[in-house]
């Protein structure tokens, strides 16, 4: 049997020849198997593709499994010969690659296609995906006389969704695409039949998303060009296209920032590097400090009055707050059940910290999500207002006045930990991630129906680990700080 291509089989074609011929060849590949943050999208997804169903009054779905691609296609030409309204899932094949259509309806002198998408814009990436279905349409005979991507509209707000979507017609964008599709098929096809191809590591590793084979590909020691800070792939891949590979290939006349420098020292002395600015910049930690994490979930369709699509809201914190004699008190929140908590958790927040004088994050993610609370907890807006006036950020410290050669081109606190403070871990630790945390939450709130009792009770026990962790390695690190800051 000849290999077939698919929509996301192309594009993923489009993207790179060898991650195609891995999709293909190992379907299997432990690399491909969705994790829960994945899936959690996937999930998501599916949840938008059947809303934006509703918007087609007397549409038909064609409910086969992808697999029984012939019955499929017999059942869309039936559909089409006996009007349908529209067609979910409209399949085609042609030219060996197989499509299903999200929405196909029927228009004067030919038909619409719809594609589906769950961001709240129209993207680039979107343009190869709608471009491969009018090509396979085309070539069996359907005439398409308009293309456009429905997406989610970030002005609708909960609980009017009534706006949940808006429609951006790339009819004319997927054009000048049209002429090249037949060629890449064509070479996806012969490229499968043969062995694993032999593309050189680059910009389409990161672009338009990030390739799940990256570790068989790059390399991974802690010298490589992509391991200088702040880099971006798109600087990292013209260092490489130059034969810079290494954070040692650069030219003594390359432009590097502050922070840059004092990395490459560090790497070069193998030493960490503390400049004496550190001291000062500590001051504003000296007071009854408090530190503080969230935790949020974030859905495609939003759940709590005001959210818009993909906003992030909070429902975990956790704090710890200086007692002034080198113990520390622990509050926490996590919310329970489907409604909305922000009312609760900010009143919690707030009283939590009402006796510190300044209150420690790190990164702004803090003050972007107190400052959200504001719009959504009116009643608290100025106890929440004073909360962000004691906010001091704990990141740029770091960032401006150490460097440790283990950082390997990060400020996140996990690496900063780690380099710092050894002998604190998150290795014990079930959940040791943001992204999974906010689906483990959304999946204790939203689903919780469904989930055993004891599975429950070890999640949520696992969610305020993590988060404690979080601010008690703030705590530690602003300790070691303090302990470089005060060594000769």
């Amino acid at each position: 049997m000849p290999h077939r291509l698919s929509k996301s089989r192309y594009t993923a074609g489009v993207q790179c020849h060898k991650l195609l011929w891995w999709k293909v060849h190992e379907p299997l590949a432990v690399e491909l198997q969705p994790d829960k943050v994945l899936q959690d999208r996937f999930d998501q997804g599916a949840q938008v593709g059947t809303l934006a169903r509703t918007r087609f009054p007397g549409g038909v779905l064609i409910d086969l499994p992808h697999t029984a691609v012939a019955e499929r296609v017999k059942l869309t030409r039936k559909l089409i010969d006996d009007g349908a309204p529209a067609i979910f899932e409209a399949s085609f094949l042609a030219d060996n690659t197989f499509v299903a259509v999200d929405i196909l309806t029927p228009q004067e002198g030919g038909f619409h296609l719809t594609e589906v998408k769950s961001s709240s814009s129209q993207k680039e990436e979107h343009l190869p995906d709608a471009a491969v279905q009018v090509h396979v349409l085309s070539r069996s005979g359907i005439h398409i006389t308009g293309v456009d991507v429905m997406h989610l509209n970030k002005e609708c707000h909960f609980p009017d969704l009534s706006n949940l979507f808006e429609c951006t017609d790339v009819t004319a964008a997927v054009q000048p695409l049209l002429g090249k599709i037949g060629w890449e098929i064509d070479a996806q096809l012969a490229m499968l039949d043969g062995p694993l191809p032999d593309v050189p590591i680059g910009l389409q590793c990161h672009e338009p998303y990030k390739c799940p084979f990256m570790e068989r590909c790059w390399p991974k020691d802690a010298g490589h060009i992509m391991r200088l800070y702040n880099i971006g792939p798109k600087k990292g891949c013209d260092f490489l296209l130059t034969g810079v590979n290494r954070i040692s290939d650069l030219p003594a006349t390359q432009k590097l920032n502050v922070t840059q420098k004092r990395q490459i020292r560090a790497m070069k002395e193998g030493r960490i590097i503390v400049e004496p600015s550190l001291k000062e910049a500590l001051g504003a930690f000296d007071c009854r400090l408090g530190f503080l994490d969230f935790e949020t979930i974030m859905r495609a369709v939003p759940v709590w009055p005001g959210m818009a699509p993909w906003e992030q809201a909070p429902a975990q914190f956790s704090y710890h707050e200086s007692n002034g004699d080198g113990t520390y008190t622990h509050a926490e929140y996590l919310a329970e059940g489907p409604k909305d908590c922000r009312p609760e958790l900010a009143r919690a927040m707030v009283e939590a910290t009402k006796n510190a004088e300044r209150v420690a994050t790190y990164s702004a993610f803090e003050k972007t999500r107190i400052r959200g609370l504001q719009e959504a907890v009116p009643e608290l807006r100025a106890e929440l207002e004073a909360l962000e006036g004691k906010l001091v950020d704990l990141l740029p410290v770091v960032r401006d006045n150490v460097y440790h050669p283990d950082f390997l081109g990060s400020f996140s606190l996990k690496y900063v930990l780690h380099s710092l403070v050894p002998e604190l871990t998150y290795d014990d630790l079930v959940i040791v991630d943001g992204l999974v945390a906010s689906v483990e939450i959304a999946r204790l709130l939203f689903v919780a129906g469904k989930i055993p009792q004891e599975e429950h009770d070890r999640v949520r026990q696992d969610l305020l680990n993590y988060c404690e962790r979080d601010t008690w390695a703030m705590v530690k690190v602003l300790e070691r700080l303090r302990e470089l800051a005060s060594t000769p």
